[in-house]
Order: C-alpha cells, then sequence, then structure tokens
C-alpha cells in the first residue's frame, strides 16, 4: 500500500509502489496463504508505526495515553499522533516529509511559542504557534516544500501565514479531516487481546 513515506516523489510516476504491483523478492510473485486476522491487525499497527515514524516503545506509550482519555480509544490515538510536533511540521508545509520534518525539528530549525523545540515527539496544544527560526528562513529545503504544501492544500485545524513561515494551532484534528487509509479499530483489538 502507498504510505507517502517519500515526500512528492510519491506523487509522480517515480513511486516505488507504481512501478510493481507485487511485493519485493524473489518470491514476491508466489502464491500467498490468506492472512488471519491477526495478521490484518498487525500489519495495520505496521502501517500506522511507519506512517508516523514511531517504534513500538513509543507506539504503546502513545496506546496507553489513548486509551486513559475520554472517546473512542482508535480516534484518540491518531488524534495524539497528528498533534506530534513533527507531523505538525509535515502538515503545515515546512517539510516535504514526516521524516525530513523530524529532522529539521531536531536540528533545531522548529520554534514553538518563539523557543526552540528540540523534541520531535513534543504534542502541541491549541493556540501553539510553531514558526521556522530566523537563520533557516532561506533554507532551500524549507522554502520549496512550503510551495509545494500551498498548491496541495493545509489542514483546517492548522492556521498558516506562509509569508510569514509561521502557524498556529487552532484546535484538535477530528477523525474526519485525517484522510489517510487507517482503520483505527484494527489496533484498539490488537491491544485489547
Amino acid at each position: 500500500m502507498k504510505l507517502f513515506l517519500k515526500g512528492d516523489r510519491c506523487f509522480t510516476d517515480k513511486c516505488a509502489i507504481e512501478k510493481r504491483s507485487f511485493p519485493p523478492g524473489v518470491h514476491g510473485t508466489a502464491f500467498r496463504r490468506k492472512v488471519s486476522e491477526f495478521g490484518i491487525q498487525l500489519r495495520e499497527k505496521q502501517k500506522v508505526k511507519r506512517i508516523y515514524g514511531v517504534l513500538e516503545k513509543q507506539f504503546r506509550r502513545f496506546f496507553a495515553e489513548a486509551s486513559r482519555r475520554k472517546g473512542k480509544t482508535g480516534e484518540n490515538l491518531l488524534v495524539l499522533m497528528e498533534r506530534r510536533l513533527d507531523n505538525v511540521v509535515y502538515r503545515i508545509g515546512f517539510a516535504s516529509s514526516r521524516a525530513e520534518a523530524r529532522q529539521m525539528v531536531s536540528h533545531r530549525h522548529i520554534l514553538v511559542n518563539g523557543k526552540k523545540a528540540t523534541i520531535p515527539s513534543l504534542l502541541v496544544r491549541q493556540d501553539d504557534e510553531i514558526s521556522v527560526r530566523e537563520k533557516s528562513r532561506q533554507n532551500a529545503n524549507i522554502v520549496s516544500a512550503m510551495e509545494a504544501a500551498l498548491r496541495k492544500g493545509t489542514s483546517s485545524w492548522l492556521e498558516i501565514d506562509a509569508k510569514n513561515l509561521k502557524a498556529k494551532v487552532l484546535s484538535d484534528p477530528k477523525r474526519e479531516e485525517l484522510t489517510l487509509p487507517i482503520r483505527e479499530q484494527l489496533i484498539v483489538e490488537l491491544y485489547s487481546r
């Protein structure tokens, strides 16, 4: 399945998923057995972990936090994942992929409420202001990513000032706004075993 991990490359013909319709390796074209229910649930969890660039221990922590909150656990989990600073930097358009956004945060290019933020897993809150550091505003990667993001459109829970390279978090993201092909109920069922 196409997860759009490589930024703009995933929207072109160079995307690896578009070139081939079978899994990589010698046995990619061989007959495959039916996947069990556990296998489907595990694959969904791995897909979400891969999309957001999170390892197992951190993902478990996010799931535990989501289950403690009121409401549906699966939706809470996705909202928590969307509120991570590296994901917000990607959604704003300062980076062309989540991996690039994670690197920008850890290399001190991003400010949260005027202070340097170096932790990609930081959860942003309502009314937080995210901006690019003054010295990094002429960075070619940031400028090209911002131009591409303006062409694609932005999220409704973020207010973006592209001219000044700033954004403000208006509210928590809603499940309806997340267009990723994720079936969060399968993840909840997997951890409920």
